[in-house]
């Protein structure tokens, strides 16, 4: 059994035990099975403080150890995660890594408001940014060294929201050649699916808001590094920046941790079956999900991957006032932004004017919960068959 003062302790199991297991307190008699709640922003202190002796809230806290604890131990790093107050806080952390008048390249399609942080560094700080298709492995490989080595390269896979399945190692391979560092954004995949460090990433991120936490109920995120250095690095400017997340949410977050498996398992298969069916519906004009044989992800995702994710990408036929209609149509799925959650959502992502002009208008991307599979297909049959 691991502890707190050992996480890697339990490294043959499998994720799916590790996810329970990781980050309990010490098995001595009498000790709560699960960690406590420290609510306090100050720590008792006097005289010059000892390595790692709390101190102040915004340095650390000792809520935040079990869940970055686990956190790391999935995802296979070296050191713990570092727990953020959002995920855009995380990975405004990760991108602190590009030097002022660097490079960066990442995708066309990702998270639209990492998007808008990418011109944000361009404009104050000089930052060249380029976007590439991930999934078209030339064309990222040229990009990483032309016109001039990139800093880093950043990566979605799947893309967020059109599901481009990037080949993670070999882009990380073409980008160390460059000298380039490489962060992957893990929201989608999670590490149950995907673990990039395996492939040699330099920094992971997660949206702890979407699966890992699983119950659209805290808003946080969490960055990783394996290198000594890095993780320093993300640690400084966490307590600088002050983006800190609160002990309960964090608290909150590995609770819904507990059952990551459990919900993927089901989502995923839950998707999968969805896909499917959508696939033969005469009312929809494409469905992307990288379980069918047919989507342009499918032997990619196969290959790297452990599952092919709970995002689903729905073009209804009828253009946007039929995916809108769509939308209105259902009982059972909620529309709402965010995604990773027990219960289905659904939204039309260029409904937000900041969303990538090259995502089709008519798109819903729609994340797979864990009810019963034939309940959310009766709600979009219906719905489909209004259209």
């Amino acid at each position: 059994m691991t502890s707190q003062s050992d996480p890697h302790a339990a490294d043959a199991l499998s994720p799916a035990t590790l996810v329970v297991a990781a980050g309990r307190p010490e098995r001595t008699q009498g000790a709560p099975v699960n960690p406590p709640v420290v609510l306090s922003s100050t720590f008792v202190s006097q005289g010059v403080p000892g390595a790692g002796e709390p101190l102040y809230g915004r340095m650390d806290a000792a809520t935040w150890h079990p869940f970055e604890q686990t956190l790391g131990t999935l995802e296979g790093s070296a050191h713990p995660a570092l727990v953020f107050g959002s995920g855009m806080a995380a990975i405004a952390a990760a991108l602190s890594l590009v030097p002022p008048g660097g490079r960066l390249v990442l995708p066309r399609h990702a998270y639209q408001v990492t998007l808008g942080y990418a011109q944000d560094l361009h404009d104050r700080l000089g930052i060249d940014v380029t976007l590439v298709d991930i999934a078209d492995t030339d064309a990222v490989t040229a990009a990483v060294s032309e016109p001039r080595p990139a800093s880093m390269l950043w990566i979605e896979t799947p893309t967020n929201p059109m599901l481009e399945v990037a080949d993670l190692p070999v882009l990380v391979e073409a980008a160390h050649a460059a000298g380039a560092l490489v962060g992957v954004d893990n929201t989608f995949a999670t590490p149950l699916v995907q673990r990039p460090f395996e492939h040699g990433a330099d920094v992971v991120v997660h949206s702890v808001t979407k699966y890992l936490a699983g119950h659209t109920d805290v808003v946080l995120g969490a960055a990783l590094a394996d290198d000594d250095d890095l993780h320093a690095r993300l640690h400084a400017y966490r307590t600088l920046h002050g983006s800190i997340a609160g002990p309960f949410e964090v608290w909150l977050a590995l609770r819904g941790l507990r059952t990551l498996a459990l919900r993927v398992e089901r989502a995923q298969a839950n998707a999968a079956e969805l896909a499917r069916r959508l696939a033969d519906h005469p009312a929809v004009a494409e469905v992307r999900h990288p379980s069918l044989p047919a989507d342009p992800g499918h032997d990619r995702a196969a290959r790297l991957m452990d599952g092919f994710g709970a995002i689903l990408g729905l073009r209804p036929r009828g253009g946007p006032d039929a995916a809108d209609a769509l939308v209105a149509a259902l009982r059972l799925w909620v529309p709402a932004t965010s995604l990773g959650g027990v219960e289905s959502t659904l939204e039309r992502r260029r409904r937000f004017a900041t969303e990538s002009l090259t995502v089709p208008e008519d798109l819903l991307r729609m994340s797979v919960g864990i009810e019963d599979v034939e309940d959310l297909w009766r709600d979009l049959a219906q719905a489909l068959d209004a259209l």
